[in-house]
Parts: structure tokens; sequence; C-alpha cells
């Protein structure tokens, strides 16, 4: 998989996501954020992440958990 956010190759940190032209796992991202760090010094530690690809990423995801969410309620509120 391979979009202009995330990349998915097997031969890239053998198929982690990645942050799209580099072997930035997308993880770290989350990792940064769970122990109350800010996006600010994840990208100071991250140079060569950019804060457009970060918040694409979390558009990205915010669309997924949101479409996700959505479909498992209609499909609860039919039961």
């Amino acid at each position: 998989m391979n979009n202009s956010v995330i990349t998915i190759d097997h031969d890239i940190q053998s198929g982690m996501p990645v942050f799209t032209g580099t072997r930035v796992p997308v993880k770290s991202l989350f990792d940064y954020i769970s122990t109350g760090s800010t996006i600010e010094n994840y990208l100071e530690d991250y140079p060569y992440i950019t804060k457009d690809q970060v918040y694409k990423l979390l558009v990205l995801l915010g669309d997924l958990f949101f479409n996700t969410t959505q479909t498992l309620f209609n499909e609860n509120s039919t039961r």
C-alpha cells in the first residue's frame, strides 16, 4: 500500500506502516503522543517528517475511525 502519507512495503521496516519517503514508522508518532509529548516535539526529533504529513495522517485516521464507528453503530442499531 502506498499513498501520499503512508507506505506499507515488506522491504521497508518489514512492512510496518511508515511515513512515505522515509523509514520512520507511523507508530513512532503515537508513541510520542501517548507519553504526553507534542507533535512539535516529534517534528523536532524527526525533522524529515513534515507537519503536513502528520496532519494528513491524522485526517486519514480520523476519517477511518468515524467511518468505522458509523458502520458499527448502524449495524448495532439494526439488531
